[in-house]
């Protein structure tokens, strides 16, 4: 049996080198799946405000996402980083190509939320996502780092008697809102949306359908109308 002990000069026998640069890319693929992963983010965007699911998750746990804390102060973002933690350091990635325009006939009921992603799944799971609170006049902001534009934005808001803590969403669930006009690219879009007759928990949906391709994105934000 070959020896895996360094030789007399020092230097370790090929097996147990071998077994060193294994065990040296195991770390590393340990350590990098613990940090943050921008790559495919750096080129899209995201609702911020209202937070959508992923974003809000991100930014008020990214830089502390191992904090056991989080199970308890926020039971749905932990379940999203137990899941799959990519779904909130890529949250401006959450693209389809090519629908077309066909978002009901394309997206299942209960994948609303993930835009049909099944690596974003965990968004889609009904709960108490933290809220924010807005009037019934309230501002949608996109940002969006490669300032693709939108051929238009499509706003839901889910029907009063839709629970968004003890069901997943379908499109049945939606009241539709508005659909706005063209946007130039830019890093930031606002536009400010209109409603009536809606208080506490629900969820914003938001279509956007930017304008470099025919690229589809689509978001929950938690809200809560005071």
């Amino acid at each position: 049996m070959r020896s895996t002990q360094p030789d007399q000069s020092g230097r370790q026998s090929r097996p147990a080198a071998r077994q060193s640069r294994r065990a040296l890319i195991v770390l590393l693929t340990m350590v990098a799946a613990m940090l943050p992963w921008t790559g495919a983010a750096q080129a899209h965007g995201t609702i911020i405000n209202p937070s959508s699911r992923a974003y809000q998750c991100w930014k008020d746990w990214g830089h502390q996402h191992m904090n056991p804390a989080m199970q308890q102060q926020d039971p749905m973002c932990w379940q999203a980083f137990q899941a799959n933690p990519d779904t909130m350091w890529n949250w401006m990635s959450s693209l389809r190509d090519g629908l077309g325009g066909n978002f009901q006939a394309r997206t299942p009921d209960g994948q609303l939320c993930s835009n049909g992603l099944s690596r974003n799944n965990s968004l889609n799971q009904p709960g108490q996502w933290k809220q924010t609170n807005i009037s019934r006049s309230f501002t949608v902001h996109l940002y969006d780092q490669a300032s693709h534009g939108a051929d238009y934005f499509r706003v839901y808001v889910s029907k009063n008697g839709f629970n968004p803590a003890t069901q997943s969403l379908g499109w049945g669930n939606l009241d539709f809102i508005t659909q706005t006009g063209r946007y130039a690219p830019s890093q930031n879009i606002s536009f400010t949306v209109s409603t009536s007759g809606y208080t506490g928990h629900h969820v914003v949906f938001v279509i956007w359908q930017a304008s470099h391709m025919d690229q589809a994105y689509m978001w929950c934000s938690d809200v809560n109308f005071v």
